[in-house]
């Protein structure tokens, strides 16, 4: 792929060829490059641009996000459902993964609910220094071996502690981040339910998905409660009073499944039913980019305690890739129930673009 512009086509069509090849060919012994394909896609998004220039990045930012993808996998599934007997899950063909056994260890030492808590604590660097060693030496070298070799397409080493994501590679993450974290997180589900160790401990119940990669119902709960400080008790998109709320993801999670503080509203229930999955109109951009530079610190203050991470530019760049990516494939906004409209070029100028 060419540097300095965006891949063509036909270089983008043999990156998807590569990816599904990995998904199909490679070696899962654990789920360590199910996460790490996640990783990639997600800090391509917060991190790269659409240029088709390469993207460095250390070992230690993606240790950083293996804590955060794992950090609830360390809490016994099975507790409250039926059929099923409370345990941690097994994500390694042979002993526990490495990186599940530190952050257990941690957690069973320090006192912290969340990976943000937890970063304030002195012995986080331990533990991250522990998961970036695994990460460095298990699916940083292994991932891109599959079907009996190994094509590096994705990234190559930089270096002591650093990786380079080639040229194009981080335009691809981008433009495909939606169905590379969906192959990802399938094939974690499933390698997961077809590990003999986990059979008791999954039993009968259907919400692994839920368990493994969205936060629990009732920090949600709590967040709406705090958010209705902040913003008062009324619909961020109607106006609304709200009596019985819902908490949205501005964007939506099915476009950028990571729970970022900034990121949260209070919805009228309507209203967030009627969203669903789709952006928001210009009209409700406007005002939540001017509720992301009044209310910042507030909202930072929000999260605090309830485990959700505080990154109000990363999250303004995400809404900004996301609103880019439905430009470009001429995609739609939603106004209210039954009402819409075609997200043009002035969404970009909202952002400054």
């Amino acid at each position: 792929m060419q540097g300095d512009s965006a891949p063509t086509a036909e270089a983008q069509l043999s990156f998807l060829a590569k990816v599904q090849r990995l998904f199909a060919e490679g070696d899962f012994t654990a789920t360590y490059k199910f996460a790490l394909l996640i990783a990639f896609a997600d800090l391509a998004v917060e991190l790269g641009s659409d240029d088709g220039r390469e993207l460095l990045l250390t070992n230690s930012q993606i240790g950083q996000r293996f804590i955060q993808l794992y950090w609830n996998h360390t809490s016994p599934y099975g507790v409250g459902r039926p059929g099923s007997q409370p345990g941690i899950l097994v994500q390694n063909a042979g002993a526990q993964a490495r990186v599940i056994s530190a952050i257990a260890e941690f957690r069973a030492r320090v006192s912290a609910s969340s990976p943000q808590l937890a970063a304030k604590h002195a012995n986080y660097r331990d533990l991250l220094r522990k998961v970036t060693e695994t990460v460095s030496a298990q699916p940083l070298t292994y991932l891109q071996n599959f079907g009996g070799g190994t094509d590096p397409f994705i990234y190559e080493r930089a270096g002591p502690g650093r990786i380079r994501l080639h040229p194009g590679v981080t335009y691809c993450l981008r433009r495909f981040q939606q169905l590379i974290q969906q192959l990802a997180r399938s094939h974690w589900i499933d390698h997961i339910k077809v590990n003999r160790r986990n059979q008791a401990i999954l039993g009968d119940a259907d919400d692994l998905g839920e368990f493994l990669f969205h936060s629990s119902r009732q920090s949600l709960v709590a967040l709406g409660e705090r958010l209705r400080l902040v913003d008062g008790a009324k619909c961020f998109y109607c106006g609304s009073a709200v009596a019985n709320m819902d908490v949205d993801h501005f964007i939506p999670f099915t476009l950028y499944p990571r729970d970022l503080a900034h990121n949260f509203v209070v919805a009228h229930p309507e209203c967030n039913r009627s969203k669903s999955d789709m952006l928001a109109a210009k009209r409700h951009l406007e005002k939540w980019l001017q509720r992301l530079e009044l209310r910042s610190d507030d909202l930072a203050e929000v999260a605090v305690g309830l485990g959700f991470p505080s990154e109000p530019e990363i999250t303004r760049r995400v809404a900004l890739w996301g609103y880019g990516s439905a430009l470009a494939s001429g995609g739609s906004a939603w106004i209210a129930p039954k009402r819409f409209e075609v997200v043009d070029s002035s969404y970009m100028r909202c952002f400054g673009a």
